[in-house]
């Protein structure tokens, strides 16, 4: 079986295959998701300046959330960081999912974050 070290690793490798191909802009930022077992954070870079203009994460009191570590929780984050990449006047987005397959909590927080108004 895999031990903590090796499926870290295969979780590197694949973010890195994954980030050869996009790159954010400030015109078309890139949408970063992390997720850990009890939460998920997301935040759109700028990767020509390197720096993060809207952020939001499942820790965050306002969000009102019992657990951040399941599907409700991302698609209530997906909905939050729209609002406020919208608020800026960030509309398009390249979708970062940072090595992680394209399901469950990852899933969720892309599909709520187009309903909200992001292109991706």
């Amino acid at each position: 079986m895999y031990n903590r070290k090796d499926r870290r690793e295969a979780l590197d490798r694949r973010h890195a295959r994954v980030r050869e191909h996009i790159s954010g802009t400030p015109e078309r930022p890139r949408l970063a998701v992390h997720r850990s077992l009890a939460h998920i954070y997301a935040q759109l870079v700028d990767d020509t300046t390197g720096t993060t203009l809207v952020h939001a994460s499942s820790t965050e009191k306002e969000l009102g959330l019992e657990y951040g570590g399941n599907v409700a929780a991302a698609t209530a984050l997906g909905k939050v960081l729209a609002e406020r990449a919208l608020a800026k006047g960030i509309k398009v987005v390249v979708f970062d999912r940072g090595g992680h397959i394209y399901h469950g909590r990852v899933s969720a927080f892309a599909k709520a974050a187009r309903d909200a108004g992001l292109e991706f």
